[in-house]
């Protein structure tokens, strides 16, 4: 079963991928099995990462649109917040990349948070394996935007691209320990804004101090995404970043680091959030979480 399903994902079945990543997506044995048996493929993932608000959608749908006109084929990913009472998620992206669903070259799956902190699905590094399988020549991923600590983009994106806005400009000091350490590319988005020009001078300088010794020229694009315009100048530094990428160290760490995250999950799959929920409830006041924690070493 799992045989022909791969070869059906390999050949640019989207709808045998489609369920496949369902399979995987809710744990079940048959994704595991597909999982196991997945042949190796080097297909460039690009994380689109950036606090709320910065226009990541409209920059992904712009960017989509310049692939395509590449003669690329490609694979979306957008996570979608989920909430914590009733663990659903407003799959938001369905709408705004609605033109693209029917695109014969463009496959697009929206999945929930479903809590992780990183801005990414729990499942993430699983189904982008499972797409990489696919004949896509790109894959994008389009990250909650939660906020500056949403850096595990950096561990799965072959290319990282962090979007701002000029807004951003008094905050841009404490950003460098979060989200500014971790771009490949800086778009500065909504550049038509008031103190765009500013924020753009003062983001290059600081990253000519960061970048000393033997680190990479990080590129910084102006964009307006809503009028197409900085998209095609985004795309040609995503190539050049891929290109190096490749030929780098890097993609031994990004193994290394996926690696890790997987056997991590693997540890923690017999612990629930509802089980711990309930014993803070029946133990109430008597709970202590240092005890808990300690009975899992």
């Amino acid at each position: 079963m799992w045989v022909q399903q791969i070869q059906e994902i390999q050949a640019g079945n989207v709808k045998t991928l489609a369920r496949a990543i369902s399979l995987v997506e809710n744990d079940t044995q048959e994704g595991d099995l597909i999982l196991q048996h997945l042949p190796q493929n080097q297909t460039p993932i690009i994380g689109i990462t950036g606090p709320p608000g910065a226009g990541k959608s409209t920059l992904v749908d712009a960017l989509i649109s310049c692939m395509i006109s590449k003669n690329k084929k490609v694979g979306v990913i957008c996570i979608d917040p989920t909430s914590p009472y009733h663990s659903g998620a407003l799959l938001g992206d369905r709408i705004r990349m609605s033109k693209w669903y029917n695109h014969s070259n463009v496959f697009i799956r929206s999945l929930g948070a479903r809590g992780s902190l990183g801005g990414l699905h729990p499942n993430i590094i699983e189904i982008c394996d499972l797409m990489r399988v696919g004949d896509f020549d790109l894959i994008v991923i389009e990250t909650v935007g939660v906020g500056q600590n949403e850096v595990e983009i950096a561990g799965l994106a072959d290319v990282t691209v962090v979007v701002l806005v000029p807004e951003a400009g008094d905050d841009i000091q404490n950003m460098k320990a979060g989200l500014m350490e971790v771009a490949d590319i800086f778009v500065v988005n909504k550049a038509d804004r008031p103190g765009a020009d500013l924020f753009i001078n003062n983001l290059k300088n600081m990253l000519t101090q960061e970048c000393t010794g033997n680190k990479r020229h990080i590129p910084v694009i102006k964009s307006i995404a809503s009028a197409n315009e900085g998209i095609v100048e985004l795309y040609v530094e995503i190539e050049k970043a891929i290109e190096i990428n490749l030929h780098e160290d890097r993609r031994l760490w990004l193994y290394a680091e996926r690696a890790y995250h997987l056997i991590q999950k693997i540890k923690m799959k017999d612990i629930h959030k509802s089980e711990i929920r309930d014993k803070i409830k029946s133990e109430g006041s008597n709970f202590n979480l240092y005890k808990y924690i300690a009975s899992f070493k």
